[in-house]
């Protein structure tokens, strides 16, 4: 049997691709312990509830971007450049199918069924992006290279929909492709 830590990662990664497969309810701990190979009662020890299981994945997602954008803020200055490679990370990811939906965009589509601790992990995905694009377009702005239209804020709510709209499209039309056709006119439009 795996240690601990590794079963408890790979119950975490499987949920993860169980619920881009098929959302919160289209899973359950047998499914995990079938996938995984261990027993139901190995889930439980590790997360006493499906609750505990996603919502403890949501903070793990939340961790996970949050020091993804901070890497890229140290990595790249150019605020049309972070937005680009912003894009990137998810053309590639959707491309080669590695994670085809942003886990909470998706449960964001779930919200009146989600309990409540797991809709406050995904809410506050979601406020956490805004302000990062936020913070992106308004730089953009103050140095002249991106052309808002409206507030930084209304800009990134914008930005973030139809990032996560091509997310759905892409997966709709079963064609990866997608994605980049609905985001290059979005940046060409703050350019």
């Amino acid at each position: 049997m795996a240690n601990q830590s590794t079963t408890f990662d790979d119950i975490l990664a499987c949920a993860r691709s169980l619920i881009v497969t098929g959302g919160y309810n289209g899973f359950s701990y047998a499914d995990i312990a079938d996938v995984v190979g261990i027993r139901k009662a190995s889930i439980h020890h590790h997360f006493p509830s499906k609750v505990d299981l996603v919502r403890t994945l949501v903070a793990r997602y939340r961790e996970e971007a949050e020091a993804g954008m901070t890497h890229l803020e140290h990595q790249i200055s150019d605020p049309l450049e972070l937005l680009r490679s912003y894009v990137g990370y998810w053309e590639g990811c959707i491309a080669d199918a590695s994670a085809p939906f942003c886990i909470c965009a998706l449960l964001a589509s779930q919200l009146p069924v989600l309990p409540e601790e797991v809709g406050l992990e995904v809410r506050a995905h979601f406020r956490y992006l805004s302000a990062w694009l936020t913070s992106v377009l308004e730089r953009g702005a103050q140095h002249g290279q991106l052309q808002l239209t409206s507030t930084p804020h209304a800009e990134a709510e914008t930005f973030m929909a139809t990032v996560h709209g091509a997310m759905l499209s892409a997966r709709a039309y079963g064609d990866p492709k997608i994605f980049g056709v609905v985001t290059a006119p979005l940046l060409q439009r703050l350019t």
